[in-house]
C-alpha cells in the first residue's frame, strides 16, 4: 500500500503530522520502529508518556496490554496498535475471569492485588496496584505489612520482589515463555565465552538464571548500569529488541545476546507482529484501534494512576 507517494518511513512521519501523533515504541520493537518512534522506553517510561502527551492519536508500537494502558490513561485520545495480534503469554497466563473466581473463592484472605503492568485492563481493574519491573521492588515495600498480597501474573518477578524485600507474597503461577528460554546452562556457557562481560538479566528469568546475573533490573536500568560500568562487552539476558538500543544509545560497548536452548538470540513473536507497513497502514486508517467499556477502563485507571503517584 502506498499512501503518498514517498518512502516509508517518509510517510509514516507525514502521516504522524496529518494525524496529530505520537509513536510510543517498547523496548523490544524492531530496531526500524524504535529509530521512527518519538520515543522508546519500558513499561513505565511508556505509561508516563501515555499520560502526559498532547497528542490527539497515539500510534503504540508494543503488545495489546501496553496500548490498553495508554487508552486507560487517555481515555479522549485515539489509541492504535499496529497488530492487533501482538498479544502477551504474560497477560494470557492470568484471564481476567480467573482472576476474578480466584478472588471471589479466597474472600476471607482479603487480597491486596498488585499486577505487574504485563496483563488485560481486565485485569489491572480487578488490581489494587499496578508495577513494573523498574519499581516494583520500591511500590511492594510501601504497602503496610498487615496487607495480605497476591502478586500477578509474573511468578518470576513476584519472587525477585519477594527475595528483594523480604515481603512475603503469593504468586499466581504466569510466566514469559521469552524469558523461560534463558536457562543456567545457557548462562554458564556464554560466561565462558566471554569472560569478564557482566551478566544483566531482566527479573522475568528463573531464579536459576537471576542467581547467575550480575545484575538483574528492567530493561531502562539496564541502560544506566552499562553506562556506570567500566566493562566494555556485556552479556544481555533478555528480549533481543533490547540489544538495539543499547548498541544505539551506547555505540562504544559490545552487547552479546544471552543465548536461548533454541537459538542466539531470544525474539518475543507478538512484539515483532508490529513493522514499519503497519504502523504506516494504521495512522493512515487510524485502527485497528483499542477500545474498552468505559466501567472497566475507569476501574483499571485507579491502580495504574497509584503506581504513577506512589513512582514520583
Amino acid at each position: 500500500m502506498t499512501t503518498l507517494g514517498l518512502d516509508l518511513v517518509q510517510e509514516i512521519h507525514e502521516l504522524k503530522k496529518q494525524r496529530n501523533a505520537v509513536i510510543l515504541a517498547h523496548n523490544y520493537q524492531v530496531k526500524e520502529i524504535q529509530e521512527v518512534a518519538d520515543f522508546v522506553g519500558d513499561s513505565l517510561g511508556l505509561s508516563i508518556q501515555a499520560a502526559k502527551t498532547e497528542a490527539e492519536v497515539i500510534a503504540f508500537c508494543g503488545v495489546h496490554f501496553m496500548a490498553e494502558t495508554a487508552k486507560i490513561l487517555n481515555p479522549n485520545k485515539k489509541v492504535i496498535l499496529p497488530d492487533l495480534n501482538a498479544g502477551c503469554s504474560l497477560a494470557d497466563a492470568c484471564p481476567a475471569e480467573a482472576l476474578e473466581a480466584f478472588l471471589r473463592q479466597n474472600a476471607d484472605k482479603h487480597y491486596y492485588v498488585v499486577a505487574y503492568i504485563n496483563c488485560s485492563a481486565g485485569v489491572k481493574a480487578l488490581s489494587d496496584l499496578i508495577c513494573t519491573s523498574g519499581n516494583a521492588v520500591r511500590l511492594v515495600q510501601k504497602i503496610p505489612a498487615d496487607r495480605n498480597i497476591l502478586f500477578v501474573p509474573d511468578q518470576n518477578l513476584g519472587q525477585w520482589v519477594i527475595e528483594k524485600t523480604g515481603r512475603q507474597m503469593e504468586l499466581w503461577k504466569g510466566s514469559c515463555y521469552v524469558h523461560m528460554e534463558f536457562t543456567r546452562q545457557g548462562i554458564h556457557k556464554i560466561r565462558e565465552e566471554h569472560p569478564g562481560a557482566p551478566v544483566i538479566a531482566h527479573p522475568e528469568c528463573t531464579t536459576a538464571v537471576r542467581l547467575l546475573a550480575d545484575e538483574v533490573c528492567s530493561t531502562e536500568k539496564m541502560i544506566s548500569y552499562c553506562k556506570a560500568h567500566s566493562a566494555k562487552a556485556f552479556i544481555i539476558v533478555t528480549e533481543s529488541g533490547m540489544l538495539h538500543r543499547l548498541r544505539r544509545e551506547l555505540p562504544d560497548r559490545t552487547f552479546i545476546p544471552g543465548p536461548t536452548d533454541t537459538c542466539a538470540c531470544a525474539d518475543c513473536r507478538y512484539m515483532k507482529l508490529n513493522t514499519l507497513e503497519k504502523l504506516r497502514d494504521a495512522l493512515f486508517n487510524l485502527e485497528p484501534e483499542i477500545v474498552l467499556p468505559e466501567a472497566v477502563r475507569a476501574r483499571a485507571e485507579l491502580p495504574i494512576r497509584r503506581m504513577l503517584e506512589w513512582s514520583e
